[in-house]
């Protein structure tokens, strides 16, 4: 957990400036790191959140070749699009940079310089895949051919797509060139190469101070470990990179021309020159220094699992071989995003594009709505999936129902009822304090989760509070109390007003713009923000579970948070995805063509051993009003009674089913629907003609369902 006392630098890894963003960069990267650091900027902390294009990587000039454009065509192509699409998406970069800038061409020329100069770097001649076509020596990414570990015919000379493997050029069978088709000769050639099998007991050491990162971190890394690291080089021979420094070359009697320091080293000392940038912008040019040299200072990388050992192995090996620098604290690596079901593909076009998006959710709104909808999908500890009906439920049943229905009955009966000011708490019952209770402890919860980077579960928890207002505003019924116990009513809406102040800092790092509202509503001018201030305002995240509203603050007229999203919307989105190319001419029938449900994805066993199934007695169902398809149920699961609400209504009546053993899922989180808490889920059988039946058991009632 970082130390609060401590400054904060925070990246996030330089997108390549190859192409534009998609909602799996966002999910990997990007918006953890955003809810993160906006959370740690409301608790005061001293924070530089720095991001850049990454553009001397080889698949710039790949692309660059195969358009027959110039590498820096492409990447001033690219970085304004990408900058601006994070600008619109509410990413709160300090400095978003780029590594063609001629600041980052000379700090990455000092930092190689100063390791060739305490001789990290060990010199190699080795014989090297040169096409006589193009006249140029190949880049892994430039060779393919066949994989040796599985006979894959079109691996890559740094990577099998097909079976994972790690490879190198030398080890294709028929290589050939990707750019002439040309069979690659061997020639020789001197690169610089970072020992890290040198490094290795020192990077162990290291690493096993950092017990608390995540498993598919660690993991990862131990992997490497366990393989043996090996030399790795860092300089490469082709048109496109930073130059190797001459008088470095020179010391060694090598011809510098047409040598570049490889991507994987310069990319993230990135980091670095983008900060530089920064402090040059605030007036202070020297002020980088204290987020990478000072030893009061914490560094977080966040980061796709694709770039696992860069940040967790190569970017610290560098940092340690050159003394001058911080080491990362934590390296919080995400899984990928799936898209309804499949696989992300930008050359098939599965893909929801950013600046796609928000060119068709033009408002405030569109861009908290998917923000709000990632938070709540980001696979933190294993694959996730999107799709679009999942966004609108969250839209509609969160954002909407909850969140958006909450602070709008609370300010509407605050304008009509109380003159549109606060009005004060008297004799709170033991009701109104649990509430306030609640409120109190919120802060420290959520925080708990944010500074564990378990983002997902900190997005949940500030929901709930929405949902203890709205189930509280329920409970105490203010339209009746409003004429037969007015303090009763007063005190209500002061509560629910105080809720909804904690929600306009709480709510500020997922969708800071509906935040930004709630808090003009709310006549709230003196907490912070979470978007780079600084001249911040005293009060911040700590504070939001007190009372932030004084009894008689004028409050400003209500406005709707977010408006609901219909099916016509959701399908234009669906219409814009790819088809999947697989071919199926020949194949068996498919599920669907039988008449069944597609089948699901694969899931790891223990994704099913995280539900609690649960075997439960209704005790009492009923229809509710104005919900065609739900039943209210009552349900004994033997250590307590819950309420359940279930999409049956159509398919069975209320009184057959009282006294029916079923099976609940009991650690759903609760829902709330037509004003009532469903507390888990009753499971069905659906058959091809979608009928209904309820999955019964004679066990009793709290039996574990295995």
């Amino acid at each position: 957990m970082p130390d609060p006392n401590t400054r904060l630098t925070v990246t996030a890894a330089l997108p390549y400036a190859n192409g534009p963003l998609h909602i799996g960069h966002l999910a990997g990267a990007y918006l953890p790191a955003d809810l993160y650091v906006r959370y740690q900027r409301l608790t005061g902390r001293d924070v530089a959140f720095v991001c850049g294009s990454d553009e001397m990587g080889v698949a710039i000039l790949m692309r660059a070749l195969r358009e027959d454009r110039t590498p820096q065509d492409i990447v001033d192509t690219y970085h304004p699009l990408i900058k601006e699409s994070f600008e619109r998406f509410g990413m709160s970069f300090d400095h978003y940079g780029r590594t063609t800038d001629d600041l980052h061409a000379e700090t990455t020329r000092d930092f190689f310089r100063t390791l060739d100069n305490k001789d990290a770097f060990t010199l190699h001649t080795k014989e090297q895949l040169y096409d006589p076509k193009a006249e140029m020596f190949l880049a892994d990414r430039f060779v393919m051919g066949t994989c040796p570990k599985c006979g894959y015919e079109e691996a890559y000379g740094d990577q099998c797509e097909q079976c994972g493997a790690t490879l190198s050029p030398d080890e294709l069978i028929d290589p050939r060139s990707t750019l002439t088709d040309a069979t690659p000769e061997l020639r020789e050639t001197t690169h610089w190469y970072l020992p890290l099998d040198q490094m290795q007991e020192k990077l162990e050491s290291w690493i096993a101070t950092h017990p608390e990162w995540k498993n598919n971190v660690r993991g990862q890394i131990q992997s490497w470990f366990n393989d043996g690291l090996q030399a790795r080089a860092i300089t490469r021979d082709v048109p496109w990179g930073v130059p190797v420094p001459r008088d470095v070359a020179e010391r060694h009697g090598i011809d510098a021309e047409g040598k570049v320091i490889y991507v994987w080293f310069d990319a993230p000392i990135g980091y670095i020159s983008i900060t530089k940038r920064w402090a040059e912008a605030q007036g202070d040019p020297g002020r980088w220094r204290d987020y990478w040299q000072d030893d009061n200072t914490e560094l977080i990388h966040f980061v796709g699992k694709d770039n696992i050992v860069f940040h967790g192995l190569m970017f610290p090996a560098m940092l340690q071989a050159h003394g001058n620098y911080v080491l990362p604290e934590n390296v919080p690596a995400n899984e990928f995003l799936n898209l309804e079901g499949k696989k992300l593909s930008t050359s098939r076009n599965w893909a929801v594009w950013l600046h796609e998006y928000l060119d068709d959710f033009e408002d405030t709104q569109g861009v908290d709505m998917l923000r709000y909808a990632l938070a709540t999908t980001l696979p933190e500890t294993k694959d996730a999936d999107f799709s679009w009906e999942s966004f609108q439920n969250r839209v509609n049943g969160e954002l909407a129902d909850v969140l958006g229905n909450f602070v709008n009955r609370t300010l509407t009966f605050a304008d009509r009822y109380f003159d549109g000011a606060v009005p004060p708490l008297t004799d709170p019952t033991d009701t109104d304090q649990a509430v306030l209770d609640a409120l109190a402890e919120a802060p420290a919860d959520i925080a708990d989760s944010y500074n564990d980077f378990r983002m997902r579960e900190a997005v949940t928890k500030t929901m709930a509070l929405a949902r203890r207002g709205n189930k509280y505003f329920n409970d105490t019924e203010p339209w009746h109390t409003r004429k037969s116990d007015p303090p009763a009513c007063a005190n209500t809406v002061h509560v629910c007003l105080q809720v909804c102040a904690a929600l306009g800092v709480l709510m500020d790092p997922v969708v800071p713009h509906a935040a930004a509202r709630l808090r003009q509503m709310l006549n709230l001018t003196d907490v912070r923000t979470s978007t780079p201030d600084p001249d911040p305002a005293p009060r911040g995240w700590h504070e939001a579970g007190t009372a932030l509203l004084e009894p008689g603050h004028p409050l400003n007229d209500p406005v709707i948070l977010f408006n609901k999203l219909d099916d016509d919307r959701m399908d234009a989105q669906r219409d814009k995805l790819g088809t999947d190319d697989t071919d199926t001419a020949d194949s068996e029938p498919t599920p669907e063509e039988q008449g069944y449900e597609s089948p699901k994805d694969t899931i790891e066993f223990g994704d099913f051993m995280d539900l609690d199934l649960r075997v439960g007695e209704i005790t009492h169902a009923e229809p509710i009003e104005e919900a065609d398809k739900l039943l209210r149920l009552e349900v004994d699961l033997g250590y307590e009674e819950r309420q359940i609400l279930a999409g049956i209504a159509q398919h069975m009546e209320p009184e057959a089913i009282i006294g029916k053993r079923v099976t609940v899922v009991a650690n759903l989180a609760p829902k709330t629907m037509f004003g009532l808490e469903s507390q888990g889920m009753v499971l069905m059988g659906e058959d091809r003609d979608g009928n209904l039946s309820l999955l019964t058991t004679g066990s009793e009632p709290g039996s574990v369902v295995r």
